[in-house]
């Protein structure tokens, strides 16, 4: 098959040529941005799921609804060694930006950038030298007594509110969505749970979308006891039978080609119907195809490659960011799981490995803050991410 016609694309984050299955997602952000569009009150949304179950990809889907329905619209990847003050501020400028060309009033635009960048300028450490300052790119003066106290949920609480009446101002809204949510810091988690309940009780029309590794619900609990009923979870998970064949099949009869049925069920149980997944070894059949349609053993002798390709840049990356001693942990893991992506008890892995668990604690803790594993329930942990623990027991070392 000629591989530039290949219409499949695993990436981290890219849009699949089919966005199969998540129909329930899309329909539920469209009755909330036309909630929020009549002024009735609506909560924030949280989406949890493994890595490569098309979380980011959704949120890029659910970005670009907004955009279209005439909102402002700005993402953050939150990343666990940095403050979410200054990708906030870029983020809202963005949807500030949005707004401005509906907006008739220069002024009231402007007097909401002077409070955006005064609220972004207090990311700049106290008694920074001036060459050393961060500057947020804002054109007009920083505005003072607004979003600019140093405390970061006063703060927050403040310019949420000042960007929403601007969006209430033209008709609209804004919606703010975060990636990697489990690692916004403990602070920044518990000024976001209070800017966004205040924001719930006014009715205001800003929307924040996050979306994370299935422990977020835990982060943002521990922070703040209501954000159980500040946010709705929605748990994104492998595609299923039916929807997964969709993502495969349609992309391939969009480039006047057909696939097998054998090789569509193969297809399907290599991949485990995890979206990531999909697009990998759909796009190796492809490649290994000699001719028209896609067969069985074109998907068996495509496995290989798709797999040895995973194992750099999917599970290998991820491996290679572990101490030997956390090694050592996560394989105990795949061990006890036999390869399957279910969560094993943390006693068992201390069993495993002959030790006492209060002295793993420190290697399990690190791995969560890695984003390799996850607290599934209390006295259990569980991989991140899909099929890691049969990478692991395929490993020589």
């Amino acid at each position: 098959m000629d591989p530039v016609r290949n219409p499949f694309a695993p990436g981290a984050g890219q849009r699949p040529p089919e966005l199969a299955g998540r129909d329930r997602e899309v329909a539920a952000f469209e009755v909330v941005l036309e909630r929020v569009a009549r002024g009735r009150p609506e909560r924030s949304l949280v989406l949890t799921g493994l890595r490569g179950v098309g979380k980011t990809v959704l949120l890029g889907e659910l970005r670009a609804m907004a955009v279209r329905r005439g909102w402002g619209a700005g993402k953050v990847e939150a990343r666990p060694d940095a403050g979410l003050r200054r990708p906030l501020a870029a983020a809202l400028h963005r949807a500030i930006r949005d707004l401005a060309v509906r907006h008739r009033a220069p002024d009231r635009v402007e007097s909401v950038l002077g409070v955006l960048k005064a609220f972004a300028l207090r990311a700049n450490p106290a008694g920074a030298k001036l060459r050393d300052r961060w500057q947020p790119g804002i054109d007009v003066p920083a505005a003072t007594g607004r979003a600019d106290s140093g405390d970061i949920e006063i703060d927050l609480v403040e310019l949420f509110t000042d960007v929403a009446e601007l969006a209430q101002d033209v008709g609209t809204g804004v919606a703010l969505l975060i990636d990697e949510m489990q690692d916004v810091q403990p602070d920044d988690v518990s000024a976001l749970c209070a800017a966004c309940h205040e924001l719930s009780q006014s009715g205001a029309p800003l929307v924040v979308v996050g979306a994370g590794l299935p422990h977020v619900p835990t982060v943002l609990s521990a922070s703040k006891s209501y954000s159980e009923r500040l946010f709705r979870y929605v748990r994104i998970d492998r595609l299923e039978r039916a929807d997964a064949e969709r993502a495969m099949l349609a992309p391939i009869k969009r480039e006047d080609a057909s696939i097998t049925e054998d090789a569509l069920e193969a297809l399907y149980e290599t991949s485990g119907g995890y979206p990531y997944f999909v697009q990998a070894y759909g796009k190796a059949a492809w490649d290994a195809a000699p001719g028209d349609p896609i067969t069985v053993e074109d998907v068996r002798v495509a496995a290989p490659e798709a797999e040895a390709e995973l194992a750099v840049g999917f599970f290998g990356s991820r491996y290679e960011r572990a101490t030997p001693a956390e090694r050592e942990y996560l394989r105990a893991m795949a061990d006890l799981s036999e390869g399957r992506d279910e969560a094993v008890p943390t006693a068992a892995v201390a069993d495993r490995l002959g030790r006492k668990p209060s002295s793993l604690s420190p290697a399990r803790d690190s791995l969560i803050k890695k984003g390799l594993v996850y607290s599934a329930e209390r006295g259990r942990i569980a991989f991140t991410v899909p099929h890691f623990g049969r990478f692991l027991l395929g490993r020589d070392d």
